[in-house]
């Protein structure tokens, strides 16, 4: 056989998955020992179709905290060329073939050496859902809806919603991690009525802190009920610290719906942005940083995207 004939074993892709799950049995995103996680069970998915040991190790946009749900999630992962054209392209139909089913590959296809599905990343949106209906949740939305005792007012809750809007200092409204910074930029925050007694709230920034959007949520929950006045998230956020009047709302109502990223010419040049180490302008106003630096709440509820900085955590 002529030299070149057989397949190069070193050459790489590098690919990008499109995933959803259900977070109620999984003890968040990232492996654990001894523990039922959605990267855990993905990799292993991967590493049995592929036939690769070790099993490849996937990057995320965000790292979901324990029951935390996905209908937006990204992730990409470097495997061997050859491994991926041996299945001539049914990789997503052999991974539901083994996969549980709360938990979905919902695409898979080729992505630039460029892309970076943490740190390329645009923004993160997740929604949040919450039933105020006095006699409880619907059964079957038990798993996906906090309920909440006393009506709420969706007038107030998005009146003071507008005050966290920006970029700020989150800390007031995150878990600190050591050597991650917690400033970020809120770029919606808006609670609607899906049906007469579910309130939706979206939630879009270029990154989140641990714990921020359900932080932000339970902030926002004593408003609509009007334990709290309009003004007194923002100056929660305005003092600096955690406040333990803030309740972090469940992970069972948080769901990661979109990741968002620029075209393909502008994907290295937004990771080197989030690598950037952030900080605000002097008078801590909306604008100026450095760069975007720990993009993320894990970039996405869990976590950051340096720490995972600033990434994604809820």
């Amino acid at each position: 056989m002529e030299k070149g004939s057989f397949p190069d074993m070193t050459a790489l892709v590098r690919l990008r998955l499109d995933i959803s799950y259900d977070g109620g049995e999984f003890a968040g995103w990232a492996r654990q020992p001894g523990q039922r996680t959605v990267q855990g069970v993905i990799e292993d998915a991967l590493a049995r179709v592929l036939r690769l040991d070790p099993a490849p190790v996937l990057t995320v946009a965000g790292r979901t905290d324990a029951g935390v749900h996905a209908r937006g999630q990204v992730a990409h992962v470097v495997v061997p060329s050859a491994a991926y054209s041996a299945i001539n392209g049914t990789l997503p139909r052999r991974l539901a073939g083994v996969l549980p089913p709360d938990v979905r590959v919902r695409r898979i296809a080729p992505a630039p050496d460029s892309f970076d599905a943490r740190f390329s990343a645009l923004s993160r949106r997740y929604e949040y859902r919450v039933c105020d209906d006095p006699v409880g949740v619907e059964p079957l939305r038990r798993r996906d809806v906090l309920w909440h005792p006393r009506p709420l007012n969706l007038d107030r809750m998005n009146a003071a919603a507008a005050g966290l809007v920006g970029e700020h200092d989150f800390a007031a409204y995150c878990r600190r991690r050591e050597g991650a910074t917690t400033i970020r930029r809120l770029l919606r925050y808006e609670w609607a009525r899906e049906e007469r007694h579910i309130a939706v709230a979206t939630v879009e920034a270029d990154a989140f802190c641990h714990s921020m959007v359900r932080a932000l949520v339970g902030a926002l929950l004593m408003v609509g009920d009007g334990r709290r006045d309009i003004e007194w998230p923002a100056k929660v956020l305005a003092a600096g610290v955690r406040d333990s009047a803030v309740n972090v709302a469940p992970a069972h109502g948080l769901s990661l719906e979109e990741i968002r990223y620029p075209d393909d010419d502008g994907l290295a040049r937004r990771a080197q942005e989030t690598r950037r180490v952030r900080t605000l302008n002097a008078t801590g106003g909306n604008g100026a940083t450095t760069g975007n630096g720990g993009s993320g709440e894990t970039a996405g509820e869990g976590a950051d995207a340096n720490e995972s900085s600033s990434a994604g955590v809820s």
